[in-house]
């Protein structure tokens, strides 16, 4: 059998176009099958997830209904708070209306190649950047993260899970790599679902928050959530044999509802977390260590490498400042520089 021909980036955003347009087609027709008069007063509620141009609302009574999205909602993403009619009887599995989103007090979002900024979850309170040593751990990922939840205006808070997992060899790097974020600021677990440890803890600082997981493809976020949040049923998977890397579980984002109030959304597992839609400049803000040095460097276009009266790099060379955090920064501002040669500048 011939090898079918693999689809150049015009023809993939052809293709997406081509079927955005037979969804939205479809989404007239549904639509047009409710009319005001089948539909009730404006009810409030919250997305737990959204599936094309469909979405499952949580209403005030506590269940979870599906419902269309109006043509008008640019925008809808698990988290936001809508206002959604009830249909009196339903079509084709739908039972009412999504009319308008409310003003967000948050978004956490990253890059997508072909669709420029994607939404992951709104209205969130605190990360928790997951990491472990299996696939393996990386601190330059965990500062993607932080940058992430920085210009979003999100507390950020460090995972290591599989502490049981951690060799003689990698526990001593792996526990001055973590302190560095605790002496900046960051709240830091240690965690593990086989032994048990930190699990109530963390279990702790969840409750009566919205929060979001996140850190890459097998890192053990669910399994992490089944030991800490029982009542909540996610999809447990492993690392693959073949390749080493973390297995995805979860498809699309999901809120959960906690005993104790707050919600836990559970994301995709994503293997590495672009930051190219957040200027340079901004990320440079986003590293509150530099804060103190910001401002100060011999000339105002240091680039803060071998410029000579860099501030930041005599603060490393003092002892103010860790230069693993300094090397990290400098990684993300390069893949910036990278990420736009190969967007070519199309965002």
């Amino acid at each position: 059998m011939a090898k079918r021909a693999k689809l150049t980036k015009g023809q993939m955003r052809r293709v997406k176009a081509n079927q955005e347009k037979r969804l939205a087609k479809r989404q007239i027709q549904q639509e047009a099958e409710f009319s005001d008069s089948q539909l009730g007063s404006l009810e409030y509620g919250r997305v737990v997830s959204r599936f094309g141009q469909h979405a499952d609302i949580l209403t005030d009574e506590g269940d979870i209904l599906r419902c269309n999205i109006r043509r008008t909602i640019s925008s809808l993403v698990t988290g936001d708070r809508v206002a959604w009619r009830r249909a009196e009887e339903s079509e084709q599995g739908m039972q009412g209306v999504v009319e308008a989103v409310e003003e967000r007090e948050s978004v956490l979002t990253r890059p997508d190649m072909y669709d420029g900024i994607k939404p992951i979850a709104a209205n969130v309170e605190r990360v928790f950047i997951i990491s472990s040593p299996q696939p393996a751990f990386s601190d330059q990922i965990i500062d993607r993260y932080i940058v992430a939840c920085e210009d979003a205006g999100i507390e950020a808070i460090i995972v290591m899970n599989k502490t049981d997992l951690i060799s003689p060899e990698e526990r001593e790097h792996i526990l001055a790599r973590l302190s560095v974020y605790e002496q900046i600021g960051y709240p830091v677990f240690h965690a593990s679902a086989v032994t048990g440890e930190g699990i109530q803890a963390l279990r702790d600082e969840i409750q009566g928050h919205i929060s979001v997981l996140v850190g890459q493809s097998g890192v053990g976020k669910s399994s992490l959530v089944k030991a800490a949040l029982p009542e909540v049923d996610l999809a447990i998977g492993a690392i693959s044999d073949n390749s080493g890397l973390g297995q995805h579980t979860t498809t699309v984002a999901r809120w959960y509802p906690l005993e104790q109030g707050g919600a836990l959304i559970d994301s995709p597992g994503i293997r590495e977390f672009g930051l190219w839609h957040i200027a340079a400049d901004r990320v440079t803000a986003c590293f509150r260590d530099f804060e103190p040095f910001l401002g100060t460097c011999k000339f105002r276009d240091c680039k803060h490498a071998d410029d000579p009266g860099c501030a930041l790099q005599k603060a490393v060379a003092d002892g103010k400042l860790d230069a693993g955090r300094l090397e990290n920064y400098h990684r993300i501002i390069q893949s910036l520089d990278q990420s736009e040669g190969a967007r070519g500048g199309q965002f």
